[in-house]
């Protein structure tokens, strides 16, 4: 069994300031779910576990002494790295207007595009950028 490949092997870890926001905002606009939250003894949010469709991200409280220098985008005026995500083409025009609702900053509204599928891209509240697409892999 420890040698079986399992359904996901990669697991992005984001830094928020404010953690518990993030999962408020994250499973309100975008329909993430929450699968597993670690809480301090004052309630503050030391690491959590969203569910995106079957997959999960991993999220935490940005440390300022993070040993991987790891930080919300809001520490870093800019974000290294955007996460993809695949929404149904049905169901596009919908989850943007969600995420807008929710307080999403649309960066790039609902388009076509050059790899032939319809997708959006907005930032979250700590300007994590997201992009929601048709494109569901090759």
């Amino acid at each position: 069994m420890a040698d079986e490949v399992p359904t996901q092997t990669v697991y992005p870890n984001l830094k928020y300031r404010d953690p518990k926001a993030a999962i408020a905002f994250l499973t309100g606009a975008f329909g993430f779910s929450t699968h597993f939250v670690v809480e301090t003894a004052d309630g503050t949010v030391e690491h959590a576990q969203l569910r995106v469709g079957t997959q999960l991200i991993f999220l935490g409280r940005e440390q300022p002494d993070d040993r991987y220098g790891m930080h919300s985008p809001l520490a870093l005026a800019g974000t290294s790295a955007a996460f993809c995500v695949w929404v149904p083409d049905d169901s596009l025009d919908e989850h943007e207007r969600r995420a807008k609702d929710h307080g999403a900053r649309i960066l790039s509204p609902v388009h076509g595009s050059l790899a032939g599928v319809r997708e959006y891209s907005c930032a979250d509240p700590e300007n994590h950028v997201w992009t929601f697409s048709s494109y569901s892999g090759e």
